[in-house]
């Protein structure tokens, strides 16, 4: 969450909202109210409030899904007041997660599905850094039986997004991330070697990278981590941040080997609320057995006249994505999944083709083999007269967020373009977002953008 100060507020501190007939007066925006309001007036002055942000629809930066079926809408409603904590009070709900979870095990190949370890979360977030906390105890307790030091502990990582940083800082760990290099955005098997030693409590390869959504060859990493294993003794495990590939090459990948068919893939995480389509603040992870996960890390909360072990981050959250989560897996299954990730792979490639005969783009990623979306830059040397941040600002005049960033070390010379292309962006969408890109490259052509707007100057873009 941004934090907020009050001094950012200050000269505005007295202000007040002043509404039509529904508000019969005056509120102020940052002091407590003196007086109470109506339902209807309350609701309607914040319903207006809302007005001015953009439409989650067009909102082709997030991977998260802004779209949801009806029955997912009434589900929320009727475990509006569920705890997912109380699991005495609410054991249905308990038993609907422990369900999701062995379906999970199921998908990702879990060598015993019937006895696979996990829990919800409340996004992939949460469950990286369960994730990560697993590794570490267990990397700092064999450490503590050699009688070794367990100072300095490391994490190696590709180029990802803050909730590793976070994660490292947090947990007092030392990220090593693999910087980018020239057309390899991605970690390579031989970079995350090279980074390894004895105080490397995992690899973490990410299948779906939030920069250009290529997925990070996992199996070739593990492969690597054998032989190094064989050479130098150092048994080094993998967690898998599957926050959107967890629900997309399962049903439309399933060549790509990333999953718990990998013995050294001890844990995974994934996001719900991205391809798994439930609505936000869905998460899950799952380890690969009761051994990956160290028993300290448990709390035992009483459940039916026994115990129900539970690991996280957050305690009260509400139940609804999980009753959702579940109404997902068996509302489509496999069948329906496939169909659904196919048609979103499908926009994706189409706008990618779509783009490359504008002739001024170069595709970074192209809609194949990874998320489903498309990643672009300005073609060097091409005299376009705007730079990405400028048809970034031209698009969101017409509602489409479509962001524009640079890339991490040790290419934050090459600014990028990106859309996501999620459930509800359909093809018809991506037709119309793709007529309001060649309106704007024409109106650039007949007028070069006076100021080329870059990072410094630009709207800032969540790209997460």
């Amino acid at each position: 969450m941004a934090i907020h100060s009050k001094e950012e507020i200050l000269p505005r501190l007295k202000a007040q909202v002043f509404g039509t007939s529904f508000l019969p007066h005056p509120m102020p925006k940052y002091k407590f109210p003196k007086q109470e309001t109506t339902p209807g007036a309350a609701y309607q002055f914040v319903h207006d409030e809302l007005l001015l942000d953009g439409n989650a629809r067009q909102n082709l930066a997030t991977f998260c899904q802004s779209w949801v079926e009806p029955e997912i809408r009434k589900l929320m409603d009727e475990c509006l007041g569920k705890n997912m904590i109380e699991k005495d009070e609410y054991p249905q709900m308990a038993e609907l997660e422990s369900r999701c979870v062995h379906m999970l095990g199921d998908l990702w190949n879990s060598p015993d599905a019937a006895n696979t370890l996990g829990c919800s979360t409340t996004g992939s977030s949460e469950g990286s850094m369960l994730g990560g906390l697993a590794l570490k105890w267990r990397w700092r307790k064999k450490r503590e039986r050699a009688g070794k030091s367990t100072g300095k502990p490391n994490l190696v990582c590709g180029p990802v997004q803050i909730c590793w940083h976070k994660f490292a800082r947090y947990f007092d760990v030392e990220l090593r991330e693999i910087p980018c290099q020239g057309r390899r955005f991605v970690m390579s098997p031989e970079e995350a070697v090279r980074r390894c030693d004895e105080n490397t409590i995992g690899v973490m390869p990410t299948l779906g990278t939030t920069f250009t959504l290529h997925y990070e060859p996992v199996q070739e990493v593990a492969m690597a981590l054998d032989d190094l294993e064989e050479e130098r003794g150092l048994d080094i495990p993998l967690h898998v941040d599957a926050a959107s590939g967890g629900f997309i090459a399962p049903f439309i990948h399933s060549d790509v080997v990333w999953d718990f068919r990998i013995p050294r893939v001890k844990s995974i995480n994934a996001s719900g609320h991205k391809f798994g389509l439930a609505p936000l603040g869905s998460g899950w992870v799952l380890w690969r057995e009761g051994r990956d996960l160290p028993e300290e890390l448990i709390f035992k909360v009483k459940y039916l006249g026994g115990n129900m072990p539970t690991f996280a981050l957050n305690f009260s959250r509400p139940g609804g994505q999980v009753a959702s989560q579940y109404y997902n897996f068996v509302r489509l299954g496999r069948q329906g999944y496939t169909r659904v990730t196919q048609g979103c792979a499908d926009v994706g490639a189409w706008f990618s083709d779509e783009l490359a005969k504008l002739g001024i783009f170069d595709l970074i990623y192209d809609g194949r083999g990874g998320v489903p979306g498309c990643t672009w830059t300005l073609k060097k040397g091409a005299d376009a007269g705007f730079t990405l941040y400028n048809l970034a600002d031209r698009l969101r005049m017409k509602g489409w967020q479509v962001p524009a960033y640079p890339l991490p070390a040790n290419r934050s010379d090459l600014v990028v373009q990106r859309i996501v292309a999620r459930l509800g962006f359909s093809r018809d969408l991506a037709g119309l977002l793709m007529e309001d890109i060649r309106r704007a490259v024409k109106h650039f052509e007949k007028h070069p953008a006076e100021e080329p707007l870059n990072a410094m100057n630009a709207g800032g873009y969540n790209h997460n």
